[in-house]
């Protein structure tokens, strides 16, 4: 065969080639697409999944199921994801935390935050402070007072170190000059369990969390008190002025063809909106504007990468 013979050859193997990777991306998902969940069931972030995995498989017409995923308060699974094939086939249901913490506050996380790209933002969740209903701290200022009353003896749970709970409460008491011991979980469920029987004596979750629970919500971390639960004061407004809050939603590796993620965040758009997922996110205590497309994602990601760096001047962090 000559050379020009040779170089035609080529030129129709690289074309087909490049024909097949085009229909692979052109006709996905042609399989089951795995969304990993890196928090145990019957979290917040769970059941929000779940809703925008039904609303994924019924616009592109493939299973979306979900993994959980659960370890180092996020980190384990969003490491998974990260390190995974960037094929659109495993993708990661998360709070912007794994990208905008971790990576700045340890050195095992094994990911940048750049590793991963924003599809769609699909919640956006407030911080809440949280006590069992015979509890006689009635108020943030009731609880203020017992722990100036006995410094150190106060205990209280969230879902694990550096997650938003955590960082949120931490905030809190160094502004309000008390010491409460912080006592870590694997999971908000976990948490909920102990703040009812008992064991702890203030929670910091999700308020998304505090829906239907037997518990009594003493104070949001938020600008403006909540529509789910208009009768309970800010913690701004009780006279300290921390409000942060998480975000998060669906997000691919970083190297995954843009076709494939434009796909995704197309199908994300019209998941989210559906009336199935905003009755779940409704029940979550979601705010209306939950939704955001992938770059006001992007955007707001970038903005907390900056924040969380001077937060966790404040806090101890891993060696």
């Amino acid at each position: 065969m000559g050379r020009v013979s040779l170089r035609v050859a080529a030129a129709l193997v690289l074309a087909g080639l490049t024909a097949h990777g085009a229909n692979a991306q052109g006709d996905y998902p042609n399989r089951v697409v795995k969304i990993v969940n890196p928090y145990v069931a019957g979290s917040t972030t769970d059941i929000l999944a779940r809703g925008l995995a039904a609303g994924l498989s019924s616009r592109l017409g493939q299973q979306f199921i979900i993994e959980n995923k659960p370890g180092a308060g996020g980190a384990l699974g969003t490491a998974s994801v990260a390190r995974g094939d960037a094929d659109g086939y495993t993708l990661l249901f998360a709070p912007a935390l794994v990208l905008s913490v971790y990576p700045q506050a340890r050195k095992d996380t094994g990911y940048e935050p750049a590793a991963l790209v924003p599809v769609c933002q699909t919640f956006t969740n407030a911080m809440a402070l949280a006590v069992a209903p015979e509890s006689p701290i009635k108020n943030v200022a009731d609880l203020v007072a017992a722990a100036k009353q006995k410094p150190g003896a106060l205990n209280y749970g969230h879902q694990g170190v550096l997650t938003i709970p955590h960082l949120a409460m931490e905030e809190f008491l160094q502004t309000a000059q008390i010491d409460i011991k912080d006592i870590p979980f694997r999971g908000e469920p976990l948490v909920l369990t102990d703040l009812i029987g008992g064991r702890i004596d203030v929670a910091s979750i999700v308020l998304g969390s505090a829906s239907g629970q037997n518990i009594r919500v003493i104070g949001v971390f938020a600008e403006t008190r909540h529509p789910a639960f208009p009768s309970v004061p800010t913690v701004k407004e009780q006279g300290f002025d921390v409000s942060p809050a998480s975000f998060g939603g669906l997000m691919a590796p970083a190297a995954t063809p843009a076709p494939v993620v434009s796909r995704l965040a197309g199908a994300c758009a019209g998941a989210a909106k559906d009336e199935a997922y905003a009755t779940t996110a409704k029940r979550a205590a979601q705010p209306d504007d939950y939704y955001g497309d992938a770059a006001a994602f992007s955007q707001r990601l970038k903005r907390d990468v900056e924040r969380k760096a001077a937060v966790l001047t404040r806090v101890k962090t891993q060696p």
